[in-house]
């Protein structure tokens, strides 16, 4: 393996850190087996802390092809809550408003998803990444500004409902890059009349990377003391 010349790894990303953390482990201890102040680490798609799996990191010239990776479609298993919002979509701020439920089916939640497959326009959560005037939107929103963001086109491939334990449904995804599923429970919630937030993500594809395919950031060292590693100097 040549880290320098460009390498492609698959980690699962654990729950509860920043998509920058897990960068920041990895670049670590290629470093130090290299022998090197530095080294180009970087990942092809952010997930946000409260979710897990699939990330893919690449490294030294192979960063050239994060934006490549970036467009392979992403598939998700999402778990939402019904009758309940929060500012940021899920687990991350507490309960701002509930609503009934009693009204929803399995029927209904079937015929609804219906709705959301195919090119759709989604408003990004002001809890995000998006840039408003050079400023990531979610430093805005935790200062308690109000933030406005325009819809993006998207493209949903596939919905199917997973499970049905009302008020709690469980779906999977498959989606293009730029997809918000915290906006798409938002939405979700929305056309049901009830409201909705996440309370759990797995992104389980990108491309045809499995989560399977993934190595956890914890087996990291140890695997990186077994490979055959060529070190070329610059």
């Amino acid at each position: 393996m040549n880290f320098k010349e460009g390498e492609v790894l698959y980690f699962d990303k654990p729950l509860r850190w920043t998509s920058f953390a897990l960068v920041n482990k990895v670049r670590y201890h290629i470093s130090r087996k290299l022998g090197v102040k530095k080294i180009k680490v970087g990942h092809a798609g952010t997930l946000d802390p409260l979710a897990t799996g699939v990330m893919i990191v690449c490294t030294g010239k192979a960063t050239k092809r994060i934006e490549e990776f970036q467009y392979h479609t992403k598939e998700y298993i999402a778990t939402l809550k019904l009758g309940a919002t929060t500012p940021s979509y899920d687990l991350e701020k507490e309960i701002d408003a509930t609503y009934p439920t009693e009204h929803i089916t399995r029927q209904l939640v079937e015929d609804t998803l219906k709705n959301f497959v195919g090119t759709i326009e989604q408003i990004p959560p002001a809890f995000s990444a998006c840039k408003v005037d050079g400023k990531r939107a979610y430093d805005l929103a935790r200062k308690g500004n109000e933030v406005e963001l325009k819809p993006k086109t998207l493209v949903i491939d596939e919905i199917e409902l997973l499970e049905c334990d009302l008020p709690v449904i469980k779906i999977r995804v498959v989606c293009s890059k730029g997809t918000y599923i915290r906006a798409l429970a938002r939405d979700i919630g929305e056309a049901l009349g009830s409201g909705a937030h996440l309370i759990g993500l797995i992104r389980t594809r990108v491309g045809k990377v499995k989560l399977e395919d993934c190595m956890q950031v914890e087996n990291f060292e140890t695997w990186l003391d077994q490979q055959d590693i060529e070190i070329t100097n610059d």
